[in-house]
């Protein structure tokens, strides 16, 4: 776990200082590859690697926006404090050192997770964006906005199909009536919602930028609480 706390820290930094936004994604990926290697598959099951997970996700998808499409330093910034709050959460869960559980040992259940996790820091991404556009309205950061979570649904899409997949190969059947897959498709709609008002609605703007932003809080909530509180097929 001290790899963890060094990316942390460099997160930390990150917020004032850029090259530690982009020191603390490579440690925090090297830190997942040695998990996989050490357990010998990817490390997607627990909240610690799941944290890790999401968190080295949002940087690296942040460094590349940053990079390629918006060089603010605000925006890297913010997903830098965002990456860093994730990363001392993991810190709070022992990582899963245990072989799977039967009905996870299948590449259908890495792929599921690993887009899932993908979209969800592709949203926190877009949410950032959206607060920015909140609080100094600007067409460039509304518009990225809607692209970046546009991306994130597709991915968010795809690991739905692959996680009916695993279910049907798990327990015979594509869906199981649990809180975690009803809230899963509560996102699925919400974003369906936001990009088809935002594209034909005439909502772009402040509209859109709120509906952007608010749905990274029904990931983190299905994430998080739904996971945490609530029994379902995804709690191990």
């Amino acid at each position: 776990m001290i790899p963890a706390a060094a990316a942390f820290a460099l997160y930390l930094v990150g917020i004032v200082s850029r090259p530690f936004v982009y020191a603390g994604f490579l440690l925090q990926s090297g830190y997942l590859l040695y998990r996989g290697a050490l357990i010998g598959r990817l490390p997607l099951v627990g909240v610690h690697d799941t944290l890790n997970f999401l968190s080295a996700s949002l940087a690296g998808f942040a460094a590349a926006v940053y990079i390629t499409e918006y060089p603010e330093r605000k925006f890297l910034s913010a997903c830098s404090g965002m990456a860093a709050l994730f990363t001392v959460l993991s810190l709070l869960r022992p990582p899963h050192m245990g072989p799977l559980p039967p009905v996870l040992d299948t590449h259908w259940f890495e792929l599921h997770v690993a887009l899932s996790f993908f979209s969800y820091a592709l949203f926190g991404v877009a949410a950032v964006l959206g607060v920015l556009y909140l609080r100094s309205p600007g067409l460039r950061e509304e518009r990225l906005q809607y692209r970046v979570a546009f991306l994130g649904y597709a991915v968010f899409s795809i690991s739905m199909i692959f996680g009916g997949v695993w279910a049907h190969l798990a327990w015979g059947t594509y869906w199981l009536w649990t809180p975690k897959e009803l809230w899963t498709v509560l996102i699925w709609l919400y974003y369906s919602l936001y990009l088809h008002a935002r594209l034909v609605g005439g909502w772009a703007g402040r509209p859109s930028a709120v509906l952007g932003t608010a749905g990274f809080a029904v990931v983190i909530f299905t994430y998080l609480g739904v996971g945490l509180l609530m029994k379902s097929s995804h709690s191990f």
